[in-house]
């Protein structure tokens, strides 16, 4: 019989050390509270959005807590940007799409700018910057070894559909779809692919949609444990897919939603 002991410690496996994260959209809410996640695991966090004031305030915050991080500005919609930013790393271990927005609104009155405005940002940009990300990662000789991560912020709506978000979920969708094939095609080079599945998260932002009573009725009455994810919820999920805790998770989905889509 082995002696080898089956209690294996697994709280190391969450760190970051010696990794580098991008995180787009790091500018607040959300983004910024991944950024945090990651910088408080060990990661040097590259913060990129397109408001510098923004960058340096998270900036400042992660700094004052003893987390490396630097601010690109940029515009992830604007490819040569996006690739110049990327090329100019010394390394990349990790990227968080994050970076999105929704406009809701009827299914008939969707204009072309905005359905346009919308598959820019929540798609081409995040397959973009995907693509830059991991030919950037590619280039490790370790790669294997080291691995790598790739993680896109989705949503609920990406597995369900609902009123006045035609667009939004079928953006979502499509990048459920983008972070499968990924992560089958990229395995073999050690990159793991996955999304994180929010339910509404309490942020200014959200509450600036969900802003009436009857709104915010409905909004609860669809999530079982009744009440708005908050952003450390999401930066919690991030965190796990982006370590070596999560080493063999790839091409799935994790849902914070409080339950939403079990129903």
């Amino acid at each position: 019989m082995s002696n080898q002991s089956t209690i294996i410690p697994i709280l190391p496996s969450f760190r970051l050390d010696g990794r580098t994260a991008l995180v787009t959209g790091a500018g607040a809410g959300i983004g910024a509270a991944i950024a945090g996640a990651l910088a408080e695991a060990g990661a040097e966090v590259v913060l990129v959005s397109l408001h510098a004031g923004e960058l340096n305030a998270v900036a400042a915050q992660i700094e004052a807590a003893g987390g490396r991080v630097r601010t690109r500005e940029c515009d992830v919609t604007n490819l040569s940007a996006v690739q110049a930013l990327i090329d100019d790393l010394p390394q990349l271990d990790i990227t968080v799409n994050n970076a999105g927005t929704n406009i809701p609104e009827p299914f008939v009155d969707v204009t072309e700018e905005h359905l346009d405005f919308m598959c820019n940002l929540n798609v081409r940009a995040t397959f973009l910057v995907s693509q830059a990300s991991v030919r950037k990662m590619l280039q490790a000789s370790d790669r294997r070894e080291r691995g790598g991560v790739v993680i896109n912020i989705s949503s609920q709506m990406g597995h369900i559909g609902s009123p006045n978000r035609t667009v939004y979920c079928m953006n979502k969708h499509a990048i459920e779809g983008l972070t499968k094939a990924m992560a089958v095609e990229l395995a073999e080079q050690g990159i793991r692919v996955n999304s994180v599945g929010p339910t509404f998260v309490d942020t200014p932002l959200v509450r600036k949609i969900v802003d009436t009573p009857e709104k915010q009725q409905f909004l609860l009455s669809k999530i079982p444990m009744g009440h708005m994810a908050k952003v450390q919820d999401i930066a919690a999920a991030v965190l796990y897919l982006a370590s070596p805790a999560a080493a063999m998770v790839t091409g799935t989905c994790l849902l914070v939603d409080g339950g939403w889509t079990a129903q």
